[in-house]
């Protein structure tokens, strides 16, 4: 236990470089990196493995903040090379990211399974050869129209769900907390809803 309390772990928030993607749906992972460094110090952020960095302490155990710099679809060859470089374990990350088939603002946890179809999530398992990473999902919502999914997660939040995605972030972040202290299977019971699981059969496959 105290050798696993010793280690750092690894937060991926996934999003879009550029301040043209800043308040889009698709970059709810940012967000939540930006969160834990105003409730944190992180100190200032290092650009290495085609990412941003940020080091810190969270109750004293090391946590580094990663936001890769790649864009969505390419975010697995940062994550890969951080991993590489710091010989860090899959089960040390976690990969905060937007999910459409949630709801606006609703948080779902997962130690493990497939992309559920989020690019960036699918490129960070294919570049590891693994599906043994913690995720963290935050609900942006489906389109309301016949918008495809690009055109959606692009968008930025009408001015009724800012309210709403807002404090998701702040959960999501407080959620991250959890994670460092606790691990995963904790965050799962404590922040996943208890009602119909709309994730459920995408993480099975």
């Amino acid at each position: 236990m105290a050798d696993d309390d010793a280690r750092t772990r690894y937060v991926v928030g996934l999003g879009n470089p550029g301040r043209a993607y800043r308040q889009t749906r698709h970059n709810v992972g940012f967000r939540v990196l930006a969160a834990l460094r105003r409730r944190w110090d992180f100190g200032r952020a290092k650009s290495r493995f085609h990412s941003r960095l940020w080091s810190g302490r969270i109750d004293g155990r090391g946590v580094t903040l990663l936001a890769p710099q790649t864009y969505m679809n390419e975010s697995g060859r940062a994550v890969a090379d951080a991993v590489a470089f710091c010989k860090a374990a899959p089960s040390a990350l976690l990969v905060v990211l937007d999910d459409m088939a949630l709801p606006t603002g609703r948080l779902r946890a997962r130690a493990r399974g497939s992309a559920g179809g989020h690019k960036g999530l699918d490129d960070i398992l294919r570049a590891l050869g693994t599906r043994e990473v913690a995720r963290l999902r935050i609900g942006i919502g489906r389109p309301a129209d016949d918008r495809d999914a690009t055109g959606h997660v692009l968008t930025t939040f009408a001015e009724e769900e800012e309210p709403v995605m807002a404090a998701a972030v702040e959960r999501a972040a407080a959620a991250v907390e959890d994670w460092a202290r606790r691990g995963i299977t904790y965050v799962m019971d404590r922040y996943n809803a208890s009602d119909e699981d709309p994730d459920k059969e995408r993480e099975k496959a």
